[in-house]
């Protein structure tokens, strides 16, 4: 689960990390109360406005002011309320602005960029690190490789000193007062990180002050929605205008769907299997538009359920349904299919494997139905058929 900046600055504040004051603005008509309250409080005229979206680059598309003043920081305010952000993240319909974070200025000596995320491969939490704050991560890591540091977190040793020293000198900070700072700060990020479940921490900008002071000037966090079950407070931090909004159907019904861009619609049963199935028709020329798991146990109600899904989109144009039976009963499937179709009516190509237990009579339950269904006698075929059949 992605969370707001100001979400993700709360959650550092309990941790010790420290952060600039600032304040949420939820309704348009609290703008210019908020801002008030803001510059009593910190007895500075400058204010950053910030829209609150789930997607990076909000400075690029106009999502991010300064303002000297409090006229200046209402009519910013005003002016990024409500609007259609676009970013590289967003995508060309952009994300409507229903959050504002305002936030104190800060006097900026440098800025630097942190980020702790999962190495799934080394099974380890790895802390990047770039003397490049401010700028594209990913632009950084393309043109000036030599400029992103890297390092490897053993789980049962925890972050050590000598490497938080080490990030440090390789970020230039070696003055004494701020090195203790950014020592503590690492610290804490790295037991936020651990203890609230997290697969990413950002922050970009990490600042320098000219006091040397050391702040997470920005904040990015993603939880793990895995240990949902530790985190009953997540669900107040869930923001669901952010999402996908077939995504939380699925979720609710207990199915995993992830949205994709391609126009091929895919019900299967099982990660792996749903991985393996994108691959097989991204390999013979064709583009997913789904990831749909009904998983090793739905019912018919489920599979019905996630078949509707697909066909309420409409960049689908064609399904192809791959089901192996391990635990699942194929012809549990095909009833499903069958009265979703039936329920919502078939106009695009639909292709069905299915293997394992109950095969035949799922199949026969299929050539029975009287739908225009073709059925594939394995994964490749399948998904030779459902491409052509949607033209690529």
């Amino acid at each position: 689960m992605k969370l707001h900046e100001y979400q993700a600055k709360q959650i550092f504040a309990r941790y010790g990390v420290p952060i600039p004051k600032g304040k949420v603005v939820l309704e348009s008509k609290d703008i210019e109360s908020t801002a008030k309250a803001l510059i009593d409080e910190t007895g500075t005229a400058i204010v950053v406005v910030k829209a609150q979206i789930h997607a990076g680059g909000r400075g690029k598309g106009g999502g991010v002011k300064v303002a000297k003043g409090l006229q200046a920081a209402v009519e910013h305010a005003h002016a990024i309320f409500g609007m259609q952000l676009v970013t590289k993240q967003t995508g060309p319909e952009g994300q409507q602005v229903r959050r504002l974070y305002l936030e104190q200025g800060l006097d900026i000596a440098r800025e630097l960029y942190i980020a702790l995320v999962v190495d799934r491969d080394k099974r380890q939490v790895a802390i990047i690190a770039s003397t490049e704050g401010g700028m594209d991560i990913e632009e950084v890591a393309a043109e000036h490789p030599e400029k992103i540091l890297t390092t490897h977190v053993d789980p049962l040793l925890g972050l050590a000193p000598f490497q938080i020293r080490q990030i440090a000198f390789k970020l230039g900070i070696r003055e004494k007062s701020t090195l203790a700072a950014f020592s503590k700060l690492m610290t804490n990020l790295y037991a936020a990180f651990v203890t609230e479940d997290a697969s990413l921490i950002e922050v970009n900008p990490l600042v320098v002050t000219k006091g040397g002071e050391v702040v997470a000037l920005d904040g990015k966090m993603t939880t793990d929605d895995n240990a949902e079950y530790r985190h009953k407070e997540w669900a107040d931090l869930r923001d669901t205008n952010e999402e996908d909004p077939v995504e939380l159907e699925a979720k609710e019904a207990g199915l995993s769907y992830v949205s994709l861009d391609g126009n091929i619609g895919c019900l299967v049963n099982g990660a792996g299997l749903a991985m393996a199935t994108m691959d097989i028709i991204k390999h013979f020329g064709g583009s997913p538009a789904n990831f749909l798991d009904v998983g090793g146990s739905a019912n018919q109600e489920q599979v019905k359920h996630a078949f509707q899904m697909i066909l309420s989109s409409p960049h689908v144009k064609g399904i192809f349904i791959n089901i192996f039976g391990g635990i699942m009963q194929c012809d549990v499937i095909a009833e499903g299919v069958i009265a979703a179709t039936k329920e919502l009516g078939l106009k695009v190509p639909l292709v069905v494997r299915l293997e394992g237990n109950n095969v035949e009579k799922g199949k026969q339950l299929l050539a029975e139905s009287g739908l225009a269904i073709q059925s594939a006698d394995d994964m490749a075929d399948g998904a030779k058929k459902i491409v052509a059949a949607v033209g690529k």
